[in-house]
């Protein structure tokens, strides 16, 4: 009777393989989806300038503007990026950031700007008007991997301008730079407007409360918070 023996540790070695694997073909979605995000960001850039262009040197009024918007989406069917809405929201994009980047350079890849969705730029573009606000906000994007809805949240309670405000006495119990970078982790005051609890709320209340918003709970504490157990 034929039997096949199996290597000691084969089984173990082909699953280390097939875990390196997996790795490898994560990397590389996330390599490939960062490039398309930031070859689209790019494409927006480059359509803003464009009608920007063209309406200083030709005189192009709005008009014009959704005759182009109506021609794209007929050009490319299917694609809700040449909306009228999305259109001008590029030459908004290109506008706001125009005299903050150098011409030479144009929107360079290193820019939070680019590294993150267009949907996240357009709520910046609505919802905050100062130039380095912004770019935190894209950063702390990137750095936390907030989708739209927390980056609003973030906004929303105005992160940028409590962050590290807390009052604590790390510069008496902790040695610098330890003491800069745990003040940095906190924010002043904490916000919990989200939970609308009436002002004679129990302890209890506020508990279940926290919970059920643990997302926002866990946003509005800061840098190095995690929720293991209650």
């Amino acid at each position: 009777m034929n039997s096949k023996i199996k290597k000691p540790g084969a089984i173990s070695t082909y699953a280390e393989f097939f875990e390196q694997l997996k790795h490898r073909v994560r990397v590389a979605q996330l390599k490939a989806s960062l490039a398309v995000n930031s070859g689209l960001i790019q494409l927006y850039w480059d359509i803003g300038k464009s009608i920007v262009e063209k309406q200083e040197q030709e005189g192009w009024r709005a008009q014009v503007i959704e005759k182009l918007c109506k021609d794209l989406q007929s050009a490319f069917p299917g694609i809700q990026g040449f909306s009228r809405t999305n259109v001008f929201r590029m030459r908004t994009f290109y506008l706001a950031y125009k005299d903050r980047i150098p011409q030479v350079v144009g929107l360079s890849k290193e820019l939070p700007i680019v590294k993150i969705p267009w949907g996240h730029n357009a709520l910046l573009l609505e919802k905050v008007k100062d130039f380095q606000e912004r770019l935190w906000y894209a950063e702390q994007t990137i750095e936390h991997g907030l989708s739209r809805a927390a980056l609003a949240d973030w906004i929303k309670s105005k992160a940028y301008k409590r962050q590290g405000k807390a009052i604590t006495n790390f510069s008496q119990q902790l040695p610098s730079p330890q003491s800069k970078l745990a003040q940095e982790t906190l924010k002043d005051p904490y916000n919990f407007d989200f939970l609308t609890l009436d002002s004679d709320f129990r302890e209890l209340e506020l508990e279940n409360q926290l919970v059920d918003n643990i997302q926002k709970l866990l946003l509005e504490l800061g840098k190095g918070f995690a929720f293991i157990g209650r």
